[in-house]
């Protein structure tokens, strides 16, 4: 097959969070696969133009129509680790990507709006006609939109669009200019409640909704997470959207990259091992604390490497901090804050503990050091308040860090108890789930995986190796991909 991903990320060349892992591990397995992908992609000013191989100029004048005259774009390609990727940059004094960020401007919508209609634009010059179009969050929702209103007229009938949801709540919220902007013009037509009509707010349209009404098939990222999104508040108000196109709606589990996220190849940390000899697990736990001038001490290192905000159950990863010393355990935070209050509040943590021998709180993002605190740590803390799929606790798993997690979206895909999931025989189990939000629930899970730690050690390295032995690359989702794929275009 010939697949084109339309997203606003894709890693490592463009990342903020977990949406370019996914872009380009599920790109690289299905080109092993041996299907033809392509990748389209914004060229922003502040990419990482170092993991880009070959940068050249692949179309110039690619005249996008935009309002009542058109933009002129120039269209590069490159190769990021294997991958074609086509960068999209406009000449235009709107600057749409040349802003040294990748989101938080306030024309959020128009700058995403225009770069879906220019990578349906250059498809169409281009005569680029994939079997699949992927397209990815609220930045893309407006592509399936455009190909089934206009493009289908132009010579793009029958390309099939699969469009994945990584996060309900980001839903891009806008106004009648961007209809006129990208050429849907119609008012009336698309401000009714079947098409992109926002269902809390009637005087906008929703790019998300849209993705959901136009596409061939809906996807979010873990089965779990899908069924929240129809039944709960996480769908954040698409419900009756999903409800009513839940024939083409599903869930499918996101993977790790094991040539990135694997003990045995990680040229980042400085013993590598796997689940045949924990002897370098042991070492980098030493190395762990002399990097971070933790206690040499005989005790579990607890560790929390993620965004520190409220989706991430901030409250908790606060609360687990002062539990785990209480219980004689060491613990390690690396994580940057998404608000300035919580920002105050663990600056004002890590000087408090400054001078305490058995934690290290590490505000920012390391990505050096991330691996290091997954190898050398014995558990992991998600307690998160959603969390659509989750990367860190697969991660953990494959490094032999025990995950401790919230019984949420993706979590509850992938870790189970080992005290209580009697929907899994013992030897299936790999950690700890707790459901609550509150103090007492995290302490009951992260005091039995303590405690196990502590009393037996035999039982706990058996838990690190049924974690071990877990596959959560990109093989078996790439597969139920595939099948999406086939199912579409044969539909």
């Amino acid at each position: 097959m010939y697949i084109v991903q339309i997203a606003s990320e894709c890693a490592p060349v463009i990342k903020a969070g977990g949406l370019g892992d996914v872009v380009f591990g599920l790109s690289r397995e299905l080109q092993v696969r041996g299907h033809a992908v392509e990748i389209i992609l914004p060229k922003y000013d502040c990419m990482r133009y170092d993991h880009i191989w070959g940068l050249h100029e692949a179309y110039r004048d690619l005249e996008v129509p935009w309002f009542n005259g058109a933009i002129r774009c120039d269209v590069y390609c490159g190769w990021v680790h294997g991958l074609l990727c086509f960068f999209i940059e406009p000449r235009s004094s709107d600057n749409f990507f040349n802003r040294g960020c990748y989101y938080g401007c306030l024309d959020e919508h128009m700058r995403f709006a225009f770069f879906s209609k220019a990578a349906l634009e250059f498809m169409l010059k281009t005569n680029k006609r994939p079997d699949v179009i992927h397209c990815h969050d609220w930045q893309t929702g407006l592509v399936p939109v455009m190909l089934y209103e206009i493009y289908q007229y132009h010579g793009m009938a029958n390309q099939r669009v699969c469009y994945t949801i990584h996060n309900f709540k980001h839903q891009g919220i806008a106004g009648a200019n961007v209809l006129h902007a990208t050429g849907l013009n119609n008012e009336a037509y698309y401000y009714d409640e079947s098409r992109l009509l926002d269902n809390n707010d009637k005087t906008a349209i929703n790019f998300m909704k849209g993705g959901i009404v136009y596409s061939n098939f809906v996807n979010t990222v873990s089965p779990h997470h899908a069924w929240e999104a129809r039944f709960s508040e996480i769908g954040c108000g698409l419900q009756p959207t999903l409800e009513i196109h839940q024939n083409k709606f599903g869930g499918v589990l996101n993977g790790i990259d094991y040539n990135v996220w694997n003990p045995e190849v990680d040229s980042y940390i400085p013993h590598p091992y796997g689940a045949d000899n924990l002897k370098g697990k042991m070492l980098n736990k030493k190395a762990l604390r002399e990097r971070l001038w933790l206690g040499n001490s005989d005790k579990p290192i607890i560790c929390y490497i993620g965004r520190l905000d409220d989706q991430k159950g901030v409250h908790l990863v606060h609360h687990a901090i002062y539990y785990a010393l209480g219980k004689k355990a060491q613990f390690v935070l690396l994580g940057s804050a998404t608000e300035p209050g919580i920002n105050s509040w663990f600056r004002h943590e890590k000087d408090h503990l400054n001078d305490n021998p058995d934690v290290h709180i590490e505000l920012g993002f390391n990505e050096e050091l991330s691996h290091l605190i997954y190898a050398g740590a014995d558990m992991i803390v998600v307690p998160s308040n959603y969390e659509p799929c989750g990367l860190t606790q697969m991660i953990g798993l494959k490094y032999g860090t025990v995950p401790i997690v919230r019984g949420v979206g993706g979590l509850v895909n992938t870790v189970f108890d080992r005290d209580y999931d009697a929907d899994k025989k013992a030897k299936e189990r790999n950690g700890y789930v707790f459901y609550q939000t509150d103090n007492q629930a995290i302490e009951s899970a992260l005091d039995r995986a303590i405690s196990l730690w502590y009393r037996h050690p035999k039982d706990f390295r058996q838990l690190i190796d049924q974690g071990m032995e877990c596959d959560y690359s990109w093989n078996n989702p790439g597969g139920q991909y595939v099948g999406i794929y086939d199912y579409i275009r044969h539909k």
